[in-house]
């Protein structure tokens, strides 16, 4: 990866909507090159998808939750498990698998508490490899993106 595709990645970023001919201007190179990189880029899976972000209050989805879940027993098969449970769950906008006194830490985002209650029995009171969870929620969201940064401060 070079300076150039370094150049793409932190314009499509920050919009994925920009024209090969306004990356053309952004990068320095012609509209072809700027497309052949993008589809290598997306081959590569240094791109890993094209998405928009939504508000999630603006379809009615009202409270945003950081939730950190402890386990029972860290068996592979278990956690195999509560991984595939979390990626199949839509509430779920994002679940890490992290080290230190819990094992996920889970964003979602639901219409209301009631919904939230449902979520948590549901995934929570009715598994019985849940040791505990600790629900954090969001009252602003200050900040929210995807950009990785590319370029280091000297």
């Amino acid at each position: 990866m070079d300076q150039f595709d370094l150049k793409l990645l932190d314009c499509v970023q920050k919009d994925n909507r920009l024209t090969a001919d306004q990356l053309s201007d952004l990068v320095g190179l012609s509209s072809s090159a700027c497309q052949r990189r993008l589809k290598k880029l997306r081959a590569d899976k240094v791109i890993e998808g094209d998405v928009s972000i939504i508000s999630p209050e603006a379809v009615g989805r009202q409270l945003t939750m950081i939730v950190q879940v402890t386990l029972v027993r860290e068996q592979p098969d278990l956690i195999d498990s509560f991984k595939r449970s979390m990626r199949n769950t839509p509430e779920v906008m994002q679940c890490y698998y992290v080290t230190g006194e819990h094992d996920f830490v889970l964003i979602l985002t639901v219409a209301d508490m009631s919904a939230y209650e449902d979520f948590s029995r549901r995934f929570f009171f009715e598994n019985s490899n849940i040791q505990r969870f600790n629900t954090i929620v969001v009252m602003d969201r200050v900040k929210a993106g995807f950009q990785v940064p590319l370029w280091t401060r000297e």
